[in-house]
This record gives C-alpha cells, sequence and structure tokens, in this order.
C-alpha cells in the first residue's frame, strides 16, 4: 500500500529539553527529538535545501554533529532508496524545525521515527541561523548535544574532552571489513578496485553505469594486494577525518600511483593523493558542505555548482612541479582538483556522484573512464 503521508508521534505537549553546548561556552537551548541520549563531535553545517537523508548516511560525517541551514527538515520522510550506506554516521543533528508530517510517496519512514531507531539523538528549535554564524566566524569546534544533562557546565566539559578532529583517524570506523564486487550494468569494459575509506554508493552506481565491474576494499589493503587483482584502474573514495592521520594508506597509494595505473580520487581521496604526491594538508576554517559551492575549471573557464562534504584541503604551495591544479573554489581559492602532468592520475576535492546536489560535475567519472581507455590502447 502506498503511504501519501507519515505523521511522527512527537506530540507539541510532550516536548522535553535539549541543550547544544559549544567548546567556546556558547550555548543553544531547543527541544529534543529523534533518539533520547548524549553524543559530542564536531560541530559542522550543511546549505543544502534537500537530501537530508543522504547527508545523515555519508559515512563522511562520522564524528560530527550536523546542523542544517534550511529551516524545514524531515517534510518528506525517508526510505531505502536514498540512503548512501548501510546507516547514519553523523553523532548528532541539529535543524530550526522537524516536520511532524511527512508527505511523499517514497516514504516509508518519518525522520524522527528514523533518527530513533539508529540511535541518533537531535535537537529542534535552535537558532540555526545563530549557530551557523557562529561557526562561520570561529570556526568549526567540538559540541556536545544532550537530553539527559541539562547542565550547562557539564556539557562543556564534554565537549572540551572530546577528541579534535585534527589527526583523528576515522576510515576505520567506516570501511567495509572484507572486499566485495558490484558488477558492471551492461557490458563490463573496466575493472576498478574502490578503496573504502567511506565510500557512498551513488560514486558505486556512477562507475557501474559507465561498465565498471568494482572491487570494493578495505582502507588497508596493501597495493601489493590490489596490484595482483589487476584492475584497469584504481578509484579512491571519500571519507572523514584528518587525512594526516592515514600515514600508511598513503604510502600504499603512493606505491600505487607510481606503476602509472590510472587513478580518481575524490574528497579524502583526493587529499590522500596530494599527501602521497608529497604536498601538505591543512584544516579549513569551517569547511564546505552543501550543494552550491562554485567551483571554476582553469583549463576551460567553466563553472561547476557542486556538492562539498570536506573540512581539510589540499596546499597548493606543496604540490610539487609535476602536480597541476585543475579547479579552485571561487569562494576562498582553495584546491579543488589537480592532475599530475606525467601519470593518469586525476582528483577532485568535491563529490561528482552529488546524492545530494547538483550533477555538474558527474563528467568527471568518464574522465576516469577516460584514462582507462588511454591505458588500454598503450597497451595493445
Amino acid at each position: 500500500m502506498v503511504r501519501w503521508a507519515l505523521v511522527s508521534d512527537m506530540k507539541a505537549s510532550e516536548r522535553k529539553p535539549a541543550l547544544l553546548v559549544l567548546e567556546d561556552g556558547r550555548v543553544f537551548r531547543g527541544y529534543a527529538w529523534g533518539a533520547e541520549g548524549e553524543v559530542c563531535g564536531e560541530m559542522v553545517f550543511n546549505t543544502s535545501m534537500s537530501g537530508y537523508q543522504e547527508v545523515l548516511t555519508d559515512p563522511s560525517y562520522a564524528g560530527q554533529i550536523v546542523c542544517m541551514t534550511y529551516p524545514l527538515i524531515g517534510n518528506y520522510g525517508v526510505n531505502r532508496a536514498d540512503e548512501e550506506s548501510e546507516r547514519p554516521w553523523v553523532e548528532g543533528f541539529v535543524v530550526r524545525e522537524a516536520s511532524r508530517i511527512a508527505s511523499n510517496w517514497r516514504a516509508e519512514e518519518s525522520l524522527d521515527a528514523y533518527l530513533k531507531r539508529w540511535g541518533i539523538p537531535a535537537i529542534e528549535h535552535v537558532d540555526t541561523r545563530a549557530l551557523v554564524r557562529h561557526i562561520r566566524d570561529k570556526g568549526a569546534m567540538r559540541a556536545c548535544l544532550s537530553s539527559i544533562d541539562l547542565d550547562e557546565r557539564s556539557l562543556l566539559e564534554k565537549a572540551r574532552q572530546s577528541p579534535p578532529m585534527e589527526n583523528r583517524e576515522l576510515a576505520s570506523v567506516v570501511t567495509t571489513k572484507e572486499a566485495y564486487e558490484v558488477p558492471a550494468e551492461g557490458e563490463e569494459r573496466f575493472h576498478v578496485v574502490c578503496y573504502d575509506f567511506g565510500v557512498k554508493r551513488n560514486s558505486l552506481r556512477e562507475l557501474a553505469r559507465l561498465g565498471c565491474r568494482l572491487t570494493v576494499v578495505p582502507a588497508w589493503t596493501p597495493a601489493s594486494e590490489v596490484l595482483r587483482m589487476r584492475p584497469d584502474g584504481v578509484f579512491l573514495s571519500n571519507g572523514p577525518g584528518d587525512p594526516a592521520s592515514m600515514t600508511a594508506v598513503v604510502e600504499e597509494i603512493r606505491k600505487l600511483v607510481q606503476t602509472g595505473l590510472p587513478t580518481f580520487g575524490i574528497c579524502f581521496g583526493h587529499q590522500l593523493l596530494g599527501r602521497a604526491f608529497g604536498g601538505r594538508t591543512y584544516k579549513l576554517l569551517f569547511g564546505h558542505r552543501g550543494g552550491n559551492q562554485p567551483v571554476k575549471d582553469l583549463e576551460t573557464g567553466m563553472v561547476e555548482i557542486t556538492s562539498h562534504n570536506h573540512g581539510f584541503a589540499v596546499d597548493a604551495e606543496s604540490l610539487p612541479p609535476e602536480v597541476e591544479v585543475t579547479h579552485v573554489n571561487l569562494n576562498d581559492g582553495c584546491v579543488e582538483g589537480m592532475r599530475h602532468r606525467y601519470l593518469p592520475i586525476i582528483s577532485v576535492q568535491y563529490h561528482p556522484e552529488a546524492a545530494p546536489g547538483p550533477h555538474d560535475a558527474e563528467h568527471h567519472f568518464r574522465r576516469f573512464i577516460e584514462l582507462m581507455e588511454r591505458a588500454k590502447a598503450a597497451a595493445r
């Protein structure tokens, strides 16, 4: 039976108070929804107007409390088809208003019930504009969200005791525990090994649609094991945490790129490539998270409106001469794309698979396909 509307069991008369305390002492009061509980994490914001379920299930948000800037969240419910991974990864969720009604023919569950089922605490009736302005000016910072402890000093201490995102390794939390395969759609043209640092399902779908059979491997897979699979290319996925914490993985990536194997990195994978090239990464003040970031292609002059979720970036000045910056962010000038001048290696800092977001950057998957086509032709 098709459900046209789902009504949450939240009742205004039964609302429980909740508290959000930032590590610099700023306090935001609101009402609890989702699961009861208490969490700490890095406080960040996302500017997407829709796509909250994709945000919740993006593994790159592990370790973070996410605030949505759009004022009404939950109005179209949730469904299994829109999940980007097997579960939500955010630590907590902050909104201005949580919709009591999910009105959409695809809805299978209300957002409130979904958060309860997965044990994700959330807070509503927060002044999200004030919160976002504070983060934008002061920077992303640690925070504690609670509906069980309403003592400001207690939550402030818990926020300050929680781990910072700098030097934090989270890929091991979200990566697959064992390798698995994703078949190509239609004729199989290429075999691609995907390093799962927190890969989103839509990235795998995009590559499968282009004729790639994918072997998805854990983040710590040695280069020698990948090379034994004799892939046509390597895909380095998005993921959470600080790329500076991934020293061993960066060394394995360095071994792979030195073989000349076609390689495509996005988001976290882009940052790891930057470090494998000998470059540095640094933490942005508040990061880029949303579906409206303007990125300029320095070769064509074209501008793409792109989907982002990252708190770190590659330092352009630290890259060696053989690595070219191909894309820059028009808001702050940070590196958004690279390519090696002599090896078949490309990367972008943003999310060409979107989900959610615009599809301006979808063509980067085809650039990867072209690299593999040229490598196959040269090997004949």
